[in-house]
């Protein structure tokens, strides 16, 4: 298994500008990644940047919070296909989903599905599984089973909010996540795994768990077998 093959190239971080969406299409080309994930006002210019190339546009919906209303997640994935993005990562609303109101859960969740089959894109639901007891993670991973959504997907990559010790940090994709959401999905649903994939060996080891993306920042260092820095 190439590796690099899975990687959805994320171009996602704040401080992130035009020049570096130039620099990440050209990385993303030379290594034939999967996908770029970017910011949405980037989507219809990476699809300029790489056409010709193997490699796909994806963006991101309700990102990073997921707390956008439905009908605005609905609009914003709309945009992000008419622009040409292929695939769709989009961020359930924690909120609801740690007041267990699944039914809205579920609405939030088809309502995009809705707009991304419209167009044939791809969609991939974020659960930020650092916020979330595993019986979530679980039932989330049931509705979008039964929705057959395309991906279920550990975290944003920023998921950095202060703790009950005054600090703030993130852990991002685990292990035991990763095995709880290969669990629990049914069908034709996938797992793609994302926040703190740096190195080469922990790339493989989830894909050796049977994950089929990957989503990172580091990935020349990947890619060269290393260690790199990124989200």
């Amino acid at each position: 298994m190439n590796i690099v093959s899975l990687i959805d190239h994320a171009i996602l971080h704040p401080t992130a500008d035009d020049s570096e969406l130039t620099k990440g299409c050209e990385l993303a080309a030379q290594l034939e990644v999967a996908t770029v994930c970017v910011k949405p006002y980037m989507v219809a210019r990476a699809v300029q940047l790489l056409h010709g190339s193997p490699v796909g546009v994806g963006t991101v919906i309700g990102f990073p919070h997921g707390g956008n209303a439905t009908i605005v997640k609905s609009a914003e994935a709309e945009r992000a296909c008419l622009d040409g993005a292929e695939e769709l990562d989009m961020v359930v609303n924690v909120g609801r989903v740690l007041a267990e109101d699944w039914e809205y859960v579920q609405a939030d969740i088809a309502a995009v599905q809705i707009i991304a089959r419209s167009h044939k894109a791809l969609l991939k639901v974020i659960f930020e599984t650092d916020y979330l007891q595993d019986s979530h993670i679980v039932k989330l991973c049931n509705i979008c089973s039964e929705l057959q959504i395309d991906f279920v997907k550990t975290s944003t990559g920023f998921g950095f909010t202060k703790r009950e010790s005054g600090d703030y940090n993130y852990t991002g994709a685990t292990i035991e996540h990763i095995q709880l959401m290969l669990d629990n999905v049914d069908g034709s649903v996938q797992v793609k795994a994302s926040g703190g994939i740096r190195t080469y060996e922990y790339a493989k080891q989830l894909s050796d768990m049977g994950v089929t993306r990957l989503g990172t920042s580091a990935s020349q260092a990947i890619a060269d077998g290393g260690v790199g820095e990124g989200y």
